[in-house]
């Protein structure tokens, strides 16, 4: 019988541990659980903060750029060329030179165009909930900006600065902001609204097809209805003008008057460049009351030009999109040079963004993967292309002003390019 119990005992008492191993299990799991629980309703989830960081709003970024665009960072003063894959941040500044131009995009959709010779800051570009309130908030302290706005949530703003003003935009409004060298400044709106105060205290709404010029006090000089941009007619975008047996020609411009605003006379300016540098200036006329004007002793080459219109106040359109024509050299008159490129090289930008530059004749007109430039009087050019990932070839072309043509093909490595 005692055999029989002190079986009996032992393997009750096997039981009891395991039964006790897992109850001190489940009282661990409990406290911890309990612990983590009182920590999140004290402090918050301690994934947070990695959370939002993750999901950070990206800044402002380029559409597009031209020539020469520069970025200082806020926060290092340094100064960077940009790229395709730059992010813009409150405080950095965007800068152009001469031939520079930006556009750029917005937390709320909006599109910023920078024109040459300006300075930009971005200020504030946030947007939370979503996407469903945003603050953006840009300042203008030299030059001209264009400014076109998406539909507006509600509660988001969108707010230009410029030394005498501060301007909120509507939705769906486009807006140029241009602040001149004698510290003047003059709005102008083509579409929407916008509600300004001026540093004179002045705060009015601005509507679409206004124009308001501010004078140096910051108070408002005039207020009169848009002056539109002049349609050119002639010579057409991208036309080709024989030259006499001398050599040159007389091109004669034309254009209509602009379809709102009373214009009282007219600046043309014709260039070797599209973006009118002063290298690159073939002639300028002002106080042209007519809506022709001639030029003389136009050689073989590229020729860009562009009008705006002056009204009595002074109010000054904007430029008109520059047209492009060619005067070719009559039948034997040509140079005798053979059309050559050299001195290729491919600088990496950012993405698959290169900067092609090297040399040809002057006046050449260089094209490379859909784009195309003037190479400059000493026959140096410089395009920024999109190269293909897997491209490992490149075709340079190159154009005369009479039409010949030479095709030069370049071994492309995407690496080498980006060291």
């Amino acid at each position: 019988m005692s055999t029989k119990s002190s079986r009996f005992d032992l393997e009750w008492w096997i039981v009891s541990k395991r039964v006790l191993y897992l109850l001190a299990a489940l009282a661990v799991v409990a406290v911890a659980a309990s612990g983590i629980g009182v920590y999140t309703w004290l402090y918050g989830s301690p994934f947070k903060g990695g959370a939002t960081e993750a999901h950070a709003p990206a800044g402002a970024r380029f559409i597009s750029f031209d020539g020469d665009v520069r970025v200082v960072r806020a926060q290092t003063r340094e100064s960077l060329l940009a790229r395709s894959d730059t992010q813009l941040y409150p405080g950095d500044i965007v800068q152009t030179q001469d031939d520079g131009r930006a556009r750029i995009q917005l937390a709320d959709g909006s599109n910023l165009i920078v024109r040459p010779n300006s300075v930009v800051t971005i200020r504030d570009n946030a947007s939370s909930e979503g996407g469903q309130r945003t603050n953006v908030r840009v300042a203008v302290a030299r030059g001209q900006i264009n400014v076109r706005t998406e539909q507006q949530p509600v509660g988001g703003s969108n707010i230009v600065e410029t030394p005498l003003s501060k301007n909120n935009l509507a939705g769906q409004t486009g807006a140029s902001f241009d602040v001149r060298e004698d510290n003047s400044e003059g709005i102008r709106v083509s579409s929407g609204q916008l509600e300004t105060v001026t540093r004179g205290g002045i705060k009015t709404t601005v509507q679409g097809n206004e124009y308001i010029a501010l004078n140096q006090q910051g108070n408002i000089k005039s207020r009169e209805s848009l002056l539109a941009m002049p349609v050119l007619l002639s010579p057409r975008d991208l036309g080709k003008i024989s030259a006499t047996d001398k050599g040159a020609t007389s091109v004669t411009l034309r254009w209509v008057r602009p379809q709102t605003g009373e214009p009282r006379h007219y600046r043309v300016e014709v260039a070797t460049s599209p973006f009118f540098v002063p290298a690159g200036k073939v002639t300028e006329r002002d106080q042209l009351e007519a809506t022709q004007f001639s030029v003389s002793d136009l050689r073989a080459g590229i020729y860009f030009w562009r009008v705006r219109a002056v009204a009595a106040s002074g109010q000054i359109s904007e430029w008109t999109e520059p047209q492009k024509f060619t005067v070719v050299a009559a039948a034997g008159q040509g140079t005798g040079e053979h059309i050559s490129v050299s001195d290729v090289a491919f600088e990496f930008i950012g993405g698959s963004i290169y900067m092609a530059r090297g040399r040809t004749q002057p006046g050449n007109t260089v094209r490379i993967n859909g784009r195309e430039t003037l190479a400059a009087a000493d026959g140096s050019f410089q395009l920024q292309i999109s190269v293909p990932r897997a491209a490992r070839e490149i075709i340079v072309e190159a154009e005369d002003s009479q039409g010949t043509r030479n095709d030069t093909r370049l071994a492309f490595t995407p690496d080498a390019g980006q060291r």
